[in-house]
């Protein structure tokens, strides 16, 4: 049966980001303790095919129901799809584009013509269990009964090729030459990319260290690690920046709404208690409300500046104020926070990508 394949590239597409989110959130897409155990057999097999020839099954069984997942050659009859050419123009493609690891083609390595998913195939594997437990999915896959079943199914697996990618060593692509145009081009992607909050930690911290490698500051600038509690790290804020035993400033870098109440919070847990007198939000402006500056005014009264700052705005005015020279330490330090071990492979592979639109022609 003929399969749009520009539609089955669409349905990974839109996988994605679902499968991105669970993996930055690092909460696995709830499918069911049986299936994902299931799941845990076919990707820890050195068979990488079979994990591959699922993907392809699960977007033919969601682009149409009247297909038989178990006939991925056209010759099986009128019920079968082209398993091997889904293969190459979607799967493989869409694999290799996201930095997923991935064999050169199931039906090229494991899975010859005119193969059909059965127990007749087993003879000839030689992960025989994995296979065994291939074949289960695929029963499973076709006893769920609605769309939104086997879309959840597809996010799941790729979920499971993104953990793959995060076990992988994702080379970083290097920042060279870049005007303060471009910077202000990168900085707006990176913002608009989904990254559980840190890319935007990543932006600020880099400019407070262009700024101090600039000016040559005794400055000690201390970013906290994404996801981990003020209370539990004894952290002033996602930023710390520190002279001697003085703490000059210190910021939250957020992207969620800054209120009255945020901002009460902040003052009562980080500021009063310790008597730091200036601290920073940085925020979008969209994210700011009126009642948050009207009680940062209050604070100033008492003796501690608590401001507001536009996180797109701030940066590139420090990039415009440090000239070519501070802005390749920008590069550099922002660079160092990409390749961190810490960071997560689904955002070196974002970061790349944003980088290759920028600088191409």
């Amino acid at each position: 049966m003929a399969i749009d394949y520009a539609k089955a590239r669409r349905l990974l597409d839109a996988a994605l980001p679902k499968a991105e989110a669970a993996l930055l959130q690092k909460s696995p897409p709830d499918i069911g303790d049986d299936i994902k155990a299931d799941f845990d057999v076919v990707f820890s097999s050195k068979t990488q095919s079979y994990r591959e020839v699922l993907l392809g099954c699960t977007l033919a069984r969601a682009l149409d129901r009247s297909i038989d997942i178990t006939l991925p050659y056209v010759a099986h009859g009128e019920h079968a799809f082209n398993g091997r050419t889904l293969d190459k123009e979607v799967v493989n493609s869409f694999l290799h584009d996201n930095r997923m690891p991935s064999s050169t083609g199931p039906y090229l390595n494991v899975f010859r013509r005119q193969v059909r998913f059965d127990s007749n195939t087993r003879a000839g594997l030689k992960d025989k269990s994995g296979y065994d437990v291939l074949l289960r999915l695929m029963k499973t896959l076709v006893a769920i009964s609605d769309k939104k079943g086997v879309l959840d199914f597809l996010v799941y697996q790729v979920y499971r090729f993104g953990l793959l990618r995060e076990e992988a060593d994702v080379p970083v692509s290097r920042v060279h030459r870049v005007s303060l145009e471009q910077y202000k081009t990168l900085i707006y992607d990176m913002m608009d990319t989904p990254s559980e909050g840190r890319f935007p930690v990543f932006l600020v911290a880099a400019a407070f260290e262009a700024i101090k490698e600039y000016l040559n500051l005794d400055w000690e600038i201390s970013v906290q690690g994404i996801n981990v509690a003020d209370s539990q790290s004894g952290a002033w804020g996602d930023i710390a920046v520190r002279s001697g035993d003085r703490v000059v400033l210190a910021a939250e870098v957020t992207e969620r709404q800054v209120d009255r109440n945020r901002v009460v919070t902040t003052f009562n847990t980080k500021i009063a208690s310790t008597g730091l007198e200036d601290y920073l939000f940085f925020v979008s402006s969209e994210r700011l409300a009126e009642d948050a500056k009207l009680q940062a005014q209050r604070y100033f009264s008492q003796g501690h500046d608590v401001n507001f700052l536009e996180i797109r705005q701030w940066i590139y005015m420090v990039l415009a104020t440090i000239g070519s020279r501070g802005r390749q330490a920008y590069g550099k330090f922002l660079l160092a926070h990409i390749e961190a071990e810490s960071t997560p492979s689904t955002l070196k592979v974002r970061w790349n990508d944003i980088l290759a639109r920028l600088l191409s022609p």
